[in-house]
């Protein structure tokens, strides 16, 4: 725990909320009743990391279209971005994982380190306040972008609510429907619903990537091309 403190650079007042940070569900399921999973956690951190990332883009590029901030911010808190990010500071090394998980590679898999990731976020947050979770947010945000270079990415999540936005009365959702197969292996199944109706489902080995494609399914039936 300290050598991790000391990798994040951030010493935690709370080791409860440091601990539930890096235990994954795997790990509280196979026996370890007494420890509680960073699920909740990363919940929070996905929120906290948003708006973190969208106040510093917002600061640091005033002349950028309101556009490509919302493409360069999606950039960033996207599975792949987390996922550099947590194995920069050697994230999994420090995870708690049941041995379903251990034995197929938990500690380098990029949702389980990606989630992980917020939850550290959430736990800092929780811990220290804002201030001392956009520090060590900050710390991964490099300082100059190639704009052009986003124009690319597969994040139909933020295509759809861009298409959507346009009618302000207008509300999408993402709603977990099923979950199946062992911890170490899961597939998420996913439905995005417009004003409580469905209008696309996908599915997924993390539910990041489920929702994906629940949007991507969405943007097709509407009609909009999905690169």
């Amino acid at each position: 725990m300290q050598e991790f403190e000391k990798t994040i650079g951030y010493e935690f007042k709370s080791k409860k909320l440091l601990t539930e940070a890096l235990s994954h569900s795997s790990y509280a399921n196979e026996g370890k009743k007494h420890f509680v999973n960073n699920e909740r956690l990363e919940f929070l951190g996905d929120s906290v990391l948003s708006v973190i990332v969208a106040n510093y883009l917002f600061e640091h590029h005033k002349n950028m279209p309101e556009g490509e901030l919302t493409k360069l911010r999606a950039s960033l808190v996207c599975e792949k971005s987390l996922f550099q990010f947590a194995t920069q500071i050697n994230l999994g090394n420090y995870l708690f994982l049941g041995k379903g998980e251990e034995v197929t590679g938990g500690r380098e898999r990029p949702s389980i380190l990606a989630d992980a990731f917020e939850a550290v976020i959430a736990a800092i947050y929780l811990d220290g306040g804002l201030e001392h979770a956009e520090n060590f947010v900050l710390r991964f945000i490099p300082k100059t972008f190639d704009i052009n270079s986003i124009s690319n990415l597969h994040d139909y999540k933020t295509y759809l609510q861009e298409i959507i936005q346009q009618n302000r009365e207008e509300k999408i959702e993402y709603v977990l429907v099923a979950d199946s197969g062992p911890d170490h292996n899961k597939t998420f199944e996913v439905e995005v619903h417009l004003n409580s109706n469905v209008i696309g489902k996908g599915k997924g080995k993390s539910k990041k990537q489920a929702e994906q494609n629940a949007a991507k399914e969405a943007l097709g039936l509407m009609g909009y091309e999905t690169f």
